[in-house]
C-alpha cells in the first residue's frame, strides 16, 4: 500500500514518536522511510541563517552542519530503524511546511506522518492554541493530498497493524476519499471498520425523543447507503448518535470501540485571508489517543507553488496517490 513514508521531525537528539511509529509502519509494509529534519530559518530573506540546535545561537548553515545534524538523528533512531527498514535522513534549511511540501512533491510518499505540535515550541517562543493542532500539520494538510498521519506524543503506536479502524463521516467528498483510504488499509491490515456519523441535536424543548428516533433511522440509511460501495465485503459496523461537539463525538466512539486509528477528511476553508483545515481535524488531532489520518480531497487544497507547479496543477496531478482512494471519483 504504501513505497514511501515521509516522517518529518523537529528533534534532534531526543526520539520522536511520530518517526518510531512511522518506521514501524514502513517496517510493516516494506515501505522506504524518509526522515526530514528541517532546520527552521530565523528569517525569510535569508533561508540558510538557522539557530544551532545544541547553542541556539544564529548560524548560516552549511554541508557540514547539516551533516552533524543528520549524525545526531542518525545516532537517536539506529536502535529503532533496524536493517529491515530502508531509509535515510534529509536535512534542510527553510520554513518546516513548506520544506515538507517540497520533499513530498519529490519523493512522492504514500504517507507522511507528523507530531500535532513542534516538540520545541517552548524553545522557540510559540504560544500553542488550546486545542488547535499546529501551524506546520496545518500547512501540510491544507496544501497536501497525501494522507497525513498525525500521532500526539503520548500515543504509543505497538504495532503497525490497524485493526479497528474509526472513520468520521459527514456525507462529503473529502469524506469519500478517507473511506476508500481507510478500506485499503482495514483489507491490509485485517481490519474492522467503524464508520461514525454524529447527529447534530438541538437544544429545543420541542425536539422530542420521537424526533431524535426519526433522525437516527434516516441518519444510518444515508450512512450505509454512503459508504456500502467503499466497503464493499469488508468488515465493519456502522454506528450512529447525536451530539453537540462531533470531535469529542469522534473521540468517545474510538474510546469505546478501542480504536487503534481515526480517520478522517478535511475541508479547507478561508477565513480573513487565513486557511484552516477544519475545527474538527484540528480538535481531533490535538486530543486524540491514537493516531489520526487525515485526507484531504484534491478540489479543497490550497494552491502552493513553491516546487514550481503552477496553482491551478497543485493537487490535481495524475500520478497523485489521493486519485486512488476513490472509487467514485467525480471529474
Amino acid at each position: 500500500m504504501f513505497t514511501d513514508i515521509l516522517a518529518a521531525t523537529d528533534l534532534v537528539r531526543v526520539s520522536d514518536n511520530g518517526v518510531v511509529a512511522a518506521a514501524k509502519l514502513a517496517e510493516n509494509f516494506h515501505a522506504k522511510l524518509h526522515i526530514l529534519h528541517v532546520l527552521e530559518s530565523s528569517e525569510a530573506r535569508n533561508r540558510r541563517k538557522v539557530r544551532h540546535f545544541v547553542t541556539g545561537e544564529e548560524i548560516i548553515t552549511s554541508d557540514a552542519y547539516e551533516k552533524q545534524v543528520a549524525d545526531e538523528i542518525h545516532a537517536v533512531y539506529s536502535p529503532i530503524v533496524h536493517s529491515s527498514v530502508d531509509g535515510d535522513i534529509r536535512v534542510v534549511a527553510g520554513f518546516p511546511w513548506e520544506e515538507i511540501l517540497r520533499w513530498s512533491r519529490r519523493l512522492k510518499p504514500g504517507l507522511i506522518v507528523m507530531g500535532p505540535h513542534s516538540g520545541r515550541a517552548a524553545e522557540k517562543g510559540v504560544i500553542r492554541v488550546a486545542g488547535k493542532i499546529g501551524s506546520t500539520v496545518e500547512g501540510v494538510v491544507t496544501r497536501e493530498n497525501c494522507p497525513v498521519m498525525i500521532i500526539n506524543p503520548a500515543v504509543q503506536v505497538k504495532t503497525a497493524g490497524f485493526k479497528r479502524i474509526i472513520v468520521g463521516v459527514d456525507f462529503s467528498v473529502s469524506c469519500e476519499c478517507a473511506l476508500a483510504f481507510a478500506g485499503q488499509l482495514a483489507e491490509k491490515s485485517d481490519g474492522r471498520l467503524f464508520p461514525f456519523h454524529m447527529i447534530p441535536v438541538p437544544p429545543y424543548p420541542k425536539y422530542s425523543r420521537e424526533n431524535y428516533e426519526t433522525d437516527l433511522a434516516a441518519a444510518k440509511q444515508r450512512l450505509t447507503d454512503f459508504c456500502g460501495p467503499f466497503l464493499g465485503d469488508l468488515p465493519h459496523e456502522y454506528i450512529v448518535w447525536g451530539g453537540a461537539l462531533p470531535h469529542l463525538e469522534i473521540l468517545s466512539c474510538a474510546e469505546k470501540n478501542q480504536a487503534d486509528l481515526i480517520v478522517m477528511g478535511s475541508h479547507t476553508k478561508e477565513t480573513q485571508g487565513k486557511w484552516y483545515s477544519g475545527s474538527v481535524v484540528e480538535r481531533t488531532g490535538f486530543r486524540a489517543a491514537c493516531p489520526v489520518v487525515v485526507v484531504t480531497d484534491p478540489n479543497a487544497l490550497v494552491p502552493w507553488d513553491g516546487d514550481g507547479l503552477p496553482d491551478s496543477a497543485i493537487g490535481r496531478e495524475k500520478d497523485r496517490m489521493i486519485h486512488v482512494f476513490t472509487k467514485d471519483r467525480r471529474s
